[in-house]
């Protein structure tokens, strides 16, 4: 993927967090952890990204993670609570940063490769991450493989301040009118496929 190629990156979180993040911007799990907010992320994979320590940087937990697509089985997993989350949309200039990460699939993935960004955009294969389903009936390892390659990853350091973020998704009307009465000021758009509603 070349970095003219990208156009946001996106971000999974319960509505409810917004406010909080249009204040304090996108953070990582460590800064996270001490603001109250929901979370979606499962335990079992938090504990494996616990262990991943980013090659010549810093431990995974350490940065704030944006999905290059969030039509990817992380929000599928996700699907039945659209009314309560929505995606972010950040401003591709974050790859511009100092110390910016790219990985090629899931970060917590034994497979994983790591790149410096904007660069690094090189190892992403953008016609899997973009792809509209990764399922593979016939080759069970090419769909795993293929699902973690969707979960491909920007790692930021820290925090996505919240001038990088850009407006917002969400599956239908009632969850625009939900983020909406927040008064974020953040522009919603209803995709109803990213969310597979």
């Amino acid at each position: 993927m070349e970095r003219n190629e990208l156009e946001e990156l996106h971000y999974i979180t319960p509505t409810c967090n917004v406010p909080s993040i249009m204040q304090n911007g996108i953070l990582s799990h460590v800064r996270a952890a001490s603001l109250p907010h929901e979370s979606v992320a499962m335990k079992e994979m938090q504990d494996r990204r616990a262990k991943v320590r980013v090659p010549g940087g810093r431990p995974l937990h350490e940065y704030a993670n944006l999905y290059i697509c969030a039509r990817n089985p992380m929000l599928r997993k996700r699907k039945n609570q659209h009314l309560e989350i929505c995606v972010l949309r950040v401003s591709a200039d974050v790859v511009d940063l100092a110390n910016v990460v790219v990985t090629d699939q899931n970060a917590a993935s034994k497979y994983v490769r790591f790149a410096k960004a904007p660069i690094g955009l090189a190892i992403v294969n953008e016609d899997q991450v973009f792809a509209e389903w990764w399922t593979h009936p016939e080759d069970q390892i090419r769909e795993w493989q293929h699902a973690s390659v969707k979960c491909a990853e920007v790692l930021i350091p820290d925090r996505v301040e919240p001038r990088f973020i850009c407006g917002a998704y969400v599956s239908c009307d009632e969850a625009k009118a939900t983020l909406d009465a927040l008064n974020t000021g953040l522009a919603v758009t209803v995709d109803r496929r990213l969310f597979f509603a």
